[in-house]
């Protein structure tokens, strides 16, 4: 039989959120429950910041609610800072959107770290189309090359791309721990990654507005048991929207790359990516060019296609390090659908030279500075 809504909410009514016995569909706190087909039920319970402690037991008593419903495979509840609770409909408080342009009021204040991960590093792009996932893969592995321990997670919940870039069908397993459950990441070419795509199928379309894709990065992030890292790479969406600003507001994030190709029109949009990260505080540890110069595998002739030097250019134009360029290469674009990273198939190739170096441009930024910075507190009108 067929798990629904309301199925879901008789459960979550056994859930209370205080000691006036309010149940939590009752309370206000409940976001959007989405239901898969394979039998997983997704919500998030919305808190103030100084309530995370006290509700965790909230968020595990609610799995366990929902787990206990004949045909749930698996219950992913987590809990959200986004908005403070509301009285009325379970649906929650409608989000408030941003203003144009809205920058963070108060400066900075502390948040809290991911537990044994240095640096979290935002791979980023202003548009897709650029290769950013193909980067942020070669890169994280090159990292590791270097003898670093190196995550990766894909943050890109309607289009994740790390399942193919890895080669990797199987879904996660989870373990219990003292902090509760968490999802073990699966192995990529000996680094641990992460992606919403192992836990759907391949043509599931995940139509989900802000506050699920909110609630569920924040699972991805802070519920999957990553060990100790160097750096956790995240291979973001595409553009400057909520994906951008949940992990700017909820994650000390270390800093962004930006990816472009060299012509204007993805220029343009690169930098709006690099205003984006700036408006929230978070630096831009530099520019990677991609698909910069194709070399005919026939004559060895080269050629610009997508034009070469603009994202250089755009780099020394925002005063921020240009980390390399990585040429438009058949090997790289066949070695990357077929789940064969260039980098970990073929490391002393030219190809993966070029991720080398930037890996290695990236670290030395990384490692002189002071550490992860705390995340800024940011205000949406």
């Amino acid at each position: 039989m067929a798990i629904t809504r309301d199925d879901v909410l008789k459960a979550l009514a056994g859930v209370t959120v205080d000691a006036a016995g309010t149940s939590l569909p009752a309370s206000g706190r409940l976001s959007e429950i989405v239901i898969d087909p394979a039998g997983r039920v997704v919500f998030s319970i919305g808190i103030a910041p100084p309530e995370a402690k006290a509700f965790e037991a909230v968020r595990q008593a609610a799995e366990i609610a929902v787990l206990k419903l004949p045909g749930v495979k698996a219950a992913l509840a987590s809990l959200t800072a986004e908005r403070g609770p509301s009285s009325g409909s379970s649906a929650g408080p409608a989000p408030r959107p941003a203003a144009p342009g809205g920058a963070p009021q108060g400066g900075p204040r502390p948040g809290p770290a991911l537990p044994g991960v240095r640096h979290i590093v935002a791979v980023a792009s202003g548009k897709g189309g650029v290769g950013k996932s193909t980067t942020a893969c070669n890169l994280a592995l090159a990292l590791r090359a270097q003898g670093l321990k190196v995550g990766l997670l894909d943050a890109d919940i309607y289009g994740p791309s790390v399942p193919k870039l890895f080669g990797i069908d199987r879904k996660p397993e989870t373990i219990n721990t003292p902090q509760g459950q968490r999802i073990v990441p699966l192995n990529g070419y000996g680094i641990p990654v992460m992606s919403i795509g192992f836990l759907i199928s391949a043509d599931t379309a995940m139509i989900w507005r802000g506050p699920m894709v909110q609630s569920a990065l924040t699972q991805l992030l802070r519920e999957v048991a990553w060990g100790e890292l160097d750096v956790l790479i995240v291979d973001m969406p595409p553009g400057t929207g909520d994906a951008q600003l949940t992990l700017a507001q909820a994650t000390p994030l270390a800093g962004a790359v930006i990816v472009s190709t060299p012509q204007d029109l993805a220029l343009i949009d690169a930098r709006r990516a690099a205003t984006m990260f700036r408006r929230v505080e978070v630096p831009i540890l530099g520019v990677v060019e991609n698909m910069a110069t194709f070399v005919c595998p026939h004559c060895g002739g080269t050629s610009h296609i997508f034009g070469h030097g603009g994202a250089r250019h755009e780099a020394e134009t925002m005063s921020v390090p240009f980390l390399g360029e990585v040429p438009l290469n058949m090997t790289i674009r066949e070695s990357s659908d077929a789940g064969r990273p260039v980098v970990a198939v073929d490391p002393d190739g030219p190809q993966a030279a070029a991720y080398r170096t930037i890996a290695a441009a990236l670290w030395a930024n990384l490692s002189g500075g002071a550490g992860p910075r705390p995340a800024p507190r940011i205000v949406i009108e």
